[in-house]
């Protein structure tokens, strides 16, 4: 009896398929996500209402002397678990951080210049200097990143590096493809802050 329900359910849904067109179904079905920690990642996203839907490559946790500072995500047009395909990608591209605990806008900006140190030549970094002091400045004005606060680097190609903190756009963007691939190697480089997060966000 059982076999033979599921071969009913089976043709009510090629059915109701053929009736309203497969698409229909498809777009109807709730969207997905990951979560790590109580930090939740869609898995498909715009940065803009009209622009192009972006993947999720993937997410892992960012710890420090195995303590949890925040879970990361993030949003390509194309996932790939090569860094140097993902860098090469010119659309709109995100970096989500999710906090799991409180960090002081001003430690918080010392080890994104670190990681930027870390991973990025001398002479890249001297031809970013003033995208990286924008970037100071916007980390220290937010103050304090608090325990369930979320952080996102939204690349948008016709303007910039936006940093928005719970939502809210803070600063100016920052311009230069150079300069957002630069922060993305403080995750993705030789040197990355955490060997373990890279390969979450590679799709690991």
């Amino acid at each position: 009896m059982r076999t033979g329900r599921i071969y009913i359910h089976l043709r009510w849904f090629i059915a109701l398929a053929l009736l309203l067109g497969a698409p229909a179904l498809l777009l109807s079905a709730p969207a997905r996500s990951a979560e790590i920690e109580g930090v939740k990642l869609q898995e498909r996203i715009r940065l803009a209402a009209d622009g192009p839907e972006l993947l999720l490559n993937g997410a892992g946790l960012r710890t420090r002397l195995f303590v949890k500072v925040y879970a990361a995500g993030l949003y390509v047009p194309q996932k790939s678990n090569d860094p140097a395909a993902l860098l090469a990608q010119t659309g709109p591209r995100r970096v989500v951080m999710g906090m799991l605990r409180d960090v002081d806008g001003t430690t918080f900006a010392t080890a994104l210049l670190d990681g930027l140190k870390s991973n990025n030549p001398e002479d890249q970094l001297a031809a970013i200097k003033g995208q990286v002091e924008q970037l100071q400045a916007i980390l220290k004005s937010v103050g304090e990143a608090k325990q369930g606060d979320s952080i996102q680097l939204d690349w948008m190609p016709d303007s910039g590096t936006h940093i928005i903190v719970n939502g809210q756009p803070r600063g100016e963007p920052i311009t230069g493809a150079a300069f957002f691939n630069a922060m993305l190697r403080v995750w993705l480089g030789d040197k990355p802050a955490d060997s373990s997060l890279k390969k979450a966000m590679l799709g690991g």
